[in-house]
């Protein structure tokens, strides 16, 4: 019996001209080793590649079959893989053709590593911490969502902060007058969290952090709870309107009165590892940490 084709889903940040460039060749290379390349039906058409697939065309078995969700661009075309690939739990091997690129596992001048190391099925695939968030209105349950970086809710007034009580594991922890509050995890701690004055967590520790937004209160540090704690975070019924965002991605609007529960979701995502390396080593490539001429450093391993 022949085996089905191997499929790969490509996701390309096609506003840039070097993202389309690295996908015409990575296609390519993909292709002549018999791998079918797929790619949402929009940029499937400003690729403009042979033989690509449309993957809104595919059924949900084909779908699933794919064995990786490979991205072209930054930090925020990898989320956007992300939530085409969490159906079917698919991993994310991310190409960094933008700025920082902390979620991504190569650089541009990988590409022909990249290509070789998923024909040869060469890399190891590592989970990573995903939270989610359900949202009451008057005890019914109007919208659920999950994230890979952070949920985050936010004031959706500029003129007006929000009044938010806090809660952690059920138990009231304190009420902050705030622009708003992010949950995020270990991931997503070198992303908003991060730029809120929130702590660096390592990838490998399952944790949930808690990082106020402009909090004016007496108690307003950044936590770091157990990823089996629930935080529920409550906008006072005198309170102005929130919003919640997904990833920077999707956002719902959030009445006065509403509640939001926080928690790590049993969904992991999964990312593509082509080379183990220790997280302190990316951080300091991603963030350019001054660390070259210390007693004992060796400059070529930083």
């Amino acid at each position: 019996m022949t085996s089905p084709p191997r499929l790969v889903l490509l996701v390309t940040h096609t506003g840039r001209s070097a993202a389309i460039a690295s996908a015409a060749a990575l296609v390519a290379r993909l292709q002549a080793a018999g791998i079918a390349v797929a790619a949402p039906e929009e940029e499937a058409g400003e690729l403009a590649l042979p033989d690509v697939i449309a993957w809104e065309q595919l059924d949900d078995q084909q779908r699933a079959s794919a064995e990786l969700v490979l991205i072209l661009g930054g930090d925020g075309t990898i989320l956007r893989g992300a939530e085409l690939a969490r159906a079917a739990n698919t991993p994310l091997l991310g190409v960094n053709l933008g700025r920082v690129g902390f979620l991504a596992e190569a650089e541009e001048q990988d590409l022909i590593v990249v290509a070789d190391a998923i024909i040869a099925k060469n890399y190891d695939v590592e989970e990573r911490v995903a939270v989610e968030a359900v949202v009451h209105v008057a005890g019914q349950v109007v919208h659920t969502d999950w994230a890979l970086n952070e949920i985050s809710v936010e004031k959706a007034e500029r003129q007006r902060m929000l009044e938010l009580g806090i809660e952690v594991d059920r138990q009231r922890l304190s009420r902050w007058g705030c622009d708003g509050v992010v949950c995020a995890t270990p991931t997503g701690s070198t992303a908003y969290a991060f730029s809120a004055g929130g702590p660096v967590v390592w990838p490998e520790v399952e944790a949930l952090l808690l990082v106020p937004l402009s909090a004016h209160a007496l108690f307003a540090r950044p936590l770091v709870v157990s990823p089996h704690s629930q935080i529920g975070i409550d906008l006072l019924p005198s309170a102005a309107r929130g919003v919640l965002w997904a990833d920077g991605r999707r956002s719902v609007d959030l009445p006065p009165g509403a509640s939001v529960t926080v928690s790590c979701s049993p969904q992991p995502v999964r990312l593509a590892r082509l080379h183990i390396t220790p997280f302190t080593g990316r951080l300091v490539a991603k963030f350019s940490l001054p660390v070259h001429g210390w007693r004992g450093v060796n400059e070529d391993d930083v």
